[in-house]
This record gives C-alpha cells, sequence and structure tokens, in this order.
C-alpha cells in the first residue's frame, strides 16, 4: 500500500488557510493505482458478501461502484440532502459549524440486505458515521465500511461508530 500513497498528493492551505487536502486525482489517473485501491477497499470484506454497496457523494460513489463491481454486488448512493427525487431517509451529523445532512431513497436497501459503506476518505467521521446509520434506518444489515485514506488525529474513528473500519491509507490530517 506504501505505493498507493505516493499516489495521492498533499495540497497545502486547500481550499483554505491551514487546510492540507489529500488529492487522490493522481491515483485516480493510475491504472495500477486505481485498480489496488479498488481491491484493498474490497478485500476484507470478499467473506461477508455484501450485497448494496452504498457509497457516500461524492467521491464515495467512484470507489463505492468499483468496490460494488469487484464485489459483484448492487450500488446504492448516499446523497447529500435534498437530492434524491424519491422519498428518502435522512439522518443529520454535526459539523464545525452547524449541520448536514445525508439521504438515501426509502426503497434502495432492502431489509435485511448485507451492506458495506464506502467512502473516500475519513476526517471527523460526521458524514460516515450519518450513513452508517441510514443503512440501520433502511433496515440493511449493516457490515461495516472501508475508506480510502483515514485522516489520524481528528477522531474520525471513535465519532463514526462503525465496525469493521477498514481504512487502506492512514494518514496524518497535518502532515505529508
Amino acid at each position: 500500500m506504501g505505493d498507493l500513497a505516493r499516489l495521492v498528493r498533499a495540497v497545502p492551505d486547500f481550499p483554505k488557510k491551514g487546510i492540507l487536502f489529500r488529492d487522490i486525482t493522481p491515483l485516480l489517473a493510475d491504472a495500477q493505482g486505481w485498480k489496488e485501491a479498488v481491491e484493498a477497499l474490497a478485500a476484507p470484506f470478499r467473506k461477508a458478501k455484501p450485497r448494496i454497496v452504498a457509497g457516500i457523494e461524492s467521491r464515495g460513489f467512484m470507489f463505492g461502484a468499483a468496490v460494488a463491481n469487484a464485489l459483484g454486488a448492487g450500488f446504492v448512493p448516499i446523497r447529500k440532502g435534498g437530492k434524491l427525487p424519491r422519498e428518502t431517509y435522512r439522518e443529520s451529523y454535526a459539523l464545525e459549524y452547524g449541520t448536514d445532512a445525508v439521504e438515501v431513497h426509502r426503497d434502495a436497501i432492502p431489509a435485511g440486505t448485507p451492506t458495506l459503506v464506502v467512502d473516500d476518505v475519513l476526517a471527523t467521521g460526521g458524514t460516515l458515521g450519518a450513513a452508517c446509520r441510514l443503512v440501520g434506518q433502511s433496515g440493511g444489515k449493516l457490515l461495516g465500511a472501508a475508506v480510502l485514506i483515514e485522516l489520524t488525529g481528528l477522531g474520525g474513528r471513535e465519532k463514526a461508530r462503525v465496525e469493521p473500519l477498514h481504512a487502506v491509507l492512514q494518514m496524518p490530517a497535518g502532515g505529508p
């Protein structure tokens, strides 16, 4: 996985001063790196046999759809509030200043369906935790979550409260 880390570019002061942004576009553009990243996300959940992979908007869509394909599962998008056209379940989560929400169609995850949640980056854990709660609200059987990058030092793993939680790469929130 060390090779994958070299494909993640650290961009200081983006989107604002003091933030170290983890740019995954070099990894997405590298055919072998992309393949390895998808397999590394999927591998720990092969024996669990998820029937649905739920990807979180927006970069989680790319990874989630690819992991679903690798596992022979269906894909369900978890979107930011107000972007789905039919009746939804909604979960709110706290931000530094205010709240946000994610939603899933009420009929997207049939009751009891083994479901894996996938995202690109785990930072503070609010979005991932809310997405996992949506699976439960839908009646799905949450198998766990997988993220490409876990930013350490932000308490995201603890706040997300999902087990198992698999991170392909762990990187410090403030360092290279």
